[in-house]
């Protein structure tokens, strides 16, 4: 084999690995922690209290949709608090109304800021031990608040915990293909991370964090473009695990359309970038050697995003001088598309536990996870220049893409 095989190779064979090693890591976590029938209960006397911090801006399409949903919550002891973040439409208003008709709503009204500084003014005002964090849209299943605790509770050393994400809008198959993306592969990374008490990111749609933590890391930054995957990094380096709770159900609106996917993609991974620029002095040291497996993975893909560039460029030039051995290609793609059919697989039968009929969109979604790595590729490639040349000293501030098709 010639340098551009074993280059080619790298490049067809990285994602059938990664997805192997995700679906084996997933299922153990899953068997060991996840396959638990036990419902945590508390009462008014046990319940330490939570703080529902839900930053908004131009939500007025969403709260009413929302929020009766947010008061029918089981756990008996915990608080909304909603921040306006300077939005343009009738928001502010409609988070009046609800405040008037509910104790547990407090509203907070603050110029545009950006999430992570609502979020942090959010935070101040709140009374709870621990704080969780949603989306404006976002429907938080009923039982979530206690998955969430309980985890907490038992376990002093998590500093963290993130939710299960499930994809509301389903009207498009672009809506459609995202259901199968978060069970088959957000999902799965996720477990398999969190057998090491690690993760890169939790998410930004339904997360909670330890008061006394938040106040110690000195809460989000408000410089950063993905506050989430910030405050992940922020509370690991400082000495705490952080881990996934998929039992805690949280329904969200994503993108319906290629250019919101795109949009909301490209802010992920520059985000991404940016945090891991920022935090390498401090991962690099000897007492967080647990994060360095995450922080190679990170660096192992971005180098993977530029090796199929260059493949696919230097895949024509070979091509016409007929000096490329199509087997390798036909090997490799087969060996890959083996290990995403078994990877979508296992992960529909995991949250089939948590969703019925997932297995409706196997067929639909078999080829996803190709579109995936080839989106993660091309958002990394142009991601990574952003976040090395963007102006920290400015608040971070930006609009969600689309969310559904209207």
């Amino acid at each position: 084999m010639n340098w551009f095989e074993y280059l080619s190779a790298f490049v067809m064979l990285y994602p059938g690995i990664m997805s192997v090693y995700w679906t084996l890591s997933g299922l153990i976590y899953f068997l060991i922690w996840e396959k638990r029938d036990i419902k945590p209960e508390f009462t008014r006397e046990n319940a330490p209290p939570v703080s529902i911090l839900i930053p908004c801006f131009n939500e007025a399409d969403n709260l009413d949709a929302s929020i009766p949903h947010l008061l029918q919550l089981t756990y008996p002891n915990y608080e909304l608090i909603f921040i306006n973040d300077g939005s343009k439409d009738d928001t502010l208003k409609l988070l009046r109304k609800w405040e008037k008709q509910s104790g547990r709503i407090t509203v907070i009204d603050q110029p545009n800021g950006g999430k992570a500084s609502a979020m942090n003014n959010g935070a101040r005002a709140a009374r709870g031990k621990y704080l969780v964090g949603i989306d404006g849209d976002a429907v938080l299943d009923y039982h979530a608040l206690e998955f969430i605790v309980d985890t907490l509770e038992q376990r002093p050393e998590v500093g963290a915990v993130t939710g299960n994400p499930r994809v509301r809008n389903r009207s498009t198959i672009l809506g459609k293909l995202q259901v199968a993306e978060f069970s088959s592969i957000i999902g799965l990374i996720k477990r398999s991370q969190s057998l090491a008490g690690t993760l890169f990111t939790v998410s930004g749609v339904i997360m909670s964090i330890r008061r006394d933590i938040w106040r110690k890391i000195g809460g989000w930054s408000e410089n950063m473009v993905t506050d989430d995957i910030d405050i992940s990094w922020k509370v690991q380096t400082s000495g705490y695990e952080i881990v996934y709770e998929p039992r805690a159900l949280c329904w969200v609106l994503m993108p319906e359309t290629f250019r919101g996917l795109y949009r909301q993609r490209l802010r992920w991974a520059q985000g991404g970038a940016e945090v891991i620029l920022k935090y390498t002095p401090q991962i690099l040291k000897s007492k967080n050697i647990r994060l360095w497996p995450l922080y190679s993975e990170y660096f192992v893909t971005l180098l993977w995003a530029y090796a199929l560039l260059a493949t696919t460029v230097l895949t024509f030039f070979y091509m016409f001088n007929g000096s490329i051995n199509p087997m390798l290609f036909k090997v490799g793609g087969l060996a890959t598309f083996i290990a995403f059919l078994i990877q979508l697989s296992v992960s529909l039968f995991i949250d089939n536990r948590y969703e019925r009929n997932l297995f409706r969109y196997f067929i639909t979604c078999i080829w996803y996870p190709y579109a995936f790595w080839m989106l993660n590729s091309l958002t990394l490639v142009i991601g990574f220049p952003k976040a090395l040349f963007r102006d920290k000293t400015r608040k971070a501030t930006w609009i969600s893409p689309d969310r559904g098709i209207q």
